[in-house]
């Protein structure tokens, strides 16, 4: 099993890292390879929309987008954490991951997917509803914790505090190896879902 993790904070040993390293520990004493990446320092373009990807399999603007490129393809899954800026994650993540999902080829279905995210103290819930997002129009399972999967610190260290969501991160870790393992038990028993061709409306009349 291969597990990405994306830190989308600009402190990378800050409360956003140690809510994820949390995690890669539980990981990694399952035997999960973990590589982790932290992005939220970078200077990343948006998305322009000029759909080059569509050509060239990879993003037109070449920066950390196409470097995480082939790490996610060869993931089992991917946990994206971030910050709460704004009720909103930080917004270099959210460049990076609109390019990520929208200019890899490959097929992300039952990849698993869970993200985190930190504040201070509100914005949790539509941070986490706007990642969640990524994973779930690309057909990757959602893993679940034993509550939202939400850290509280302000100053670096303070999560640490935060018993009970400490113990959600070491949950949620748990939970994704048991869901990566079993979706490749089933994949080797009974193969990936068929799918139709995709069919893509608008809402013009």
């Amino acid at each position: 099993m291969n597990v990405l993790i994306i830190n989308g904070s600009p402190h990378s040993q800050g409360n956003t890292f140690l809510a994820l390293q949390e995690m890669r520990k539980v990981l990694e004493n399952n035997g999960v390879q973990v590589t982790m990446a932290h992005v939220g320092q970078q200077s990343i373009q948006g998305c322009t929309g000029c759909r080059k990807c569509r050509d060239t399999g990879r993003c037109v603007f070449d920066d950390m987008v196409n470097t995480l490129a082939p790490l996610l393809e060869k993931a089992d899954g991917l946990i994206v954490g971030s910050p709460v800026y704004f009720a909103s994650p930080n917004a270099s993540l959210l460049a990076l991951m609109d390019r990520l999902m929208f200019s890899t080829p490959f097929d992300k279905t039952m990849k698993v997917g869970a993200s985190v995210v930190v504040a201070r103290r509100g914005g949790l819930s539509s941070s986490f509803d706007v990642l969640n997002k990524y994973f779930t129009i690309s057909g990757m399972p959602v893993v679940s914790g034993q509550y939202w999967n939400s850290v509280h610190g302000s100053a670096a260290g303070e999560v640490l505090k935060d018993a009970e969501g400490m113990q959600g991160m070491r949950t949620l870790a748990a939970n994704m190896v048991f869901l990566m393992q079993s979706i490749q038990l089933g994949k080797e028993k009974y193969g990936l879902p068929e799918r139709e061709k995709a069919v893509q409306t608008n809402f013009i009349r």
